[in-house]
């Protein structure tokens, strides 16, 4: 017997709203802060350009499977919620803040 079957139905609306917020969180929001821990990565290593932003790239594959991991493995959606956006939302002003490389 499945679980979702013993739950009221107001119970399931609240677990399926719930899992909504979690998927977008850690599809939308993951890809934000990888893309922008990426650029962040990119501007701040003190090497060439190209080699920068290639090994920028490489981090943001581990960064957006470590995030999306993680976003289903914490029980608190506001915790995953806050991390995830605020580091994409940190990362991001971060890497606008310092502009383009010279």
């Amino acid at each position: 017997m499945r679980i979702t079957v013993l739950l009221r139905p107001q119970a399931r609306s609240v677990t399926a709203f719930a899992m909504i917020g979690r998927c977008l969180t850690a599809l939308v929001g993951g890809y934000a802060a990888a893309a922008g821990l990426a650029s962040l990565t990119a501007r701040l290593l003190p090497i060439a350009r190209a080699e920068a932003t290639g090994w920028g790239m490489i981090i943001s594959f581990l960064i957006f499977a470590i995030l999306g991991l993680w976003a289903f493995h914490q029980p608190h959606l506001t915790r995953v919620a806050a991390v995830i956006w605020g580091l994409a939302a940190l990362s991001i002003g971060a890497s606008y803040l310092l502009g383009v490389r010279a």
